[in-house]
């Protein structure tokens, strides 16, 4: 497809999420940046056209240019796409704010929880930008080798600005990535983060060979713990039910790509948390997740007994069999209590 330079875009995030959605823009004709904090990385990137440290075999088409200058990066882009860490999102927001073209319109694609203040993403690209911008928070089951590789994906653009939604819909979906818009940001983000923690519960549930039972009840349990909160935030069930809830935590517990469930997986083989991360170089966006949502729970009034779990094995203060134990020896209630 010819690259339009009107059709101007930015990533910021050269990862493996950065680098596919910046290859989905480009293929789909935007003239697309890619900045990244590594400059060598960035570097190495421009020259071999593939990121082979995140996304290997991914050539990335003529229209995506690598760029670890951040205001020449971001110079007249329409959309800008912020795929970093959850954790690195307030310090690269605070260096890209000053370079952010008017008019541009924000589309988070990082998922987790604000460790210090337990905002939701959006909130924090507000926050660090005042408000100057339309944010959209793009979410849903998305293993960002298949976005890369043009396999079909489902996913859905949510913000409080419904010309911002209409926008992303029409400038940054393809044949083969489908955008269905919400004006529910709360439950899409919500739904985005937790499922992280769910995740990690499900590979320690396999790796503990307790069966298909077990996960069919901690994914549908998990679905309810996820909708509690979100309602009691302000969001809505359906939307939980949704591709950004129910399709993304069936994708992120059953799918090997997932970073979160090899996590628990190496739990659940009796392998401690910090060894675990050591030997991984993307981020396992649950670990970080799993204490910020546990907090924002108690916040809420809302009580969430798999996060809890969870935080205990991650401190290393249970191991994952006895979460279990503690779960399944939990009293007795109405499938529908507290729904």
């Amino acid at each position: 497809m010819p690259v339009d330079s009107t059709r101007r875009a930015t990533v910021l995030g050269a990862g493996s999420w950065g680098t596919a959605l910046a290859v989905h823009l480009g293929t789909c004709g935007h003239d697309v940046k890619l900045w990244g904090r590594d400059a060598a990385l960035v570097e190495t990137i421009a020259a071999a056209r593939e990121n082979a440290a995140y996304l290997q075999g991914v050539p990335l088409p003529d229209a995506v240019t690598p760029d670890a200058v951040l205001d020449r990066a971001l110079d007249a882009a329409r959309f800008v796409v912020i795929a970093v860490p959850s954790h690195g999102l307030r310090a690269v927001l605070r260096q890209a704010a000053p370079f952010l073209p008017p008019g541009a319109i924000l589309v988070s694609a990082t998922k987790g929880l604000d460790a210090e203040t337990l905002d939701r993403m959006s909130q924090v690209v507000v926050q660090e930008t005042a408000g100057r911008h339309a944010v959209v928070a793009l979410s849903g089951p998305s293993f960002a080798i298949e976005v890369a590789q043009g396999l079909p994906t489902a996913l859905v653009a949510a913000s409080d600005t419904p010309s911002a939604v209409d926008a992303v819909q029409r400038e940054l979906a393809g044949p083969r990535l489908r955008l269905y818009g919400s004006d529910d940001l709360i439950g899409v983000e919500i739904g985005a983060a937790l499922k992280n923690v769910i995740a990690i519960a499900a590979g320690a549930v396999e790796s503990l060979h307790l069966g298909h039972n077990a996960l069919a009840a901690l994914i549908t349990r998990g679905l309810t713990e996820i909708s509690r909160l979100a309602c009691a935030m302000g969001g809505r069930r359906e939307t939980v039910s949704g591709l950004s809830g129910m399709g993304d935590l069936v994708l992120t517990c059953t799918g090997r790509p997932s970073r979160n469930r090899h996590v628990g997986i190496e739990l659940g083989r009796g392998r401690a948390l910090a060894d675990i991360l050591a030997g991984m170089r993307m981020v396992a966006e649950g670990v970080r997740t799993c204490d910020a949502a546990l907090a924002l729970g108690q916040r809420c009034g809302v009580e969430l007994p798999i996060t809890a779990e969870m935080a205990e094995v991650l401190a290393g203060r249970r191991t994952p069999r006895e979460a279990v134990g503690c779960l399944m020896l939990r009293p007795q209630r109405g499938e529908l209590d507290g729904i």
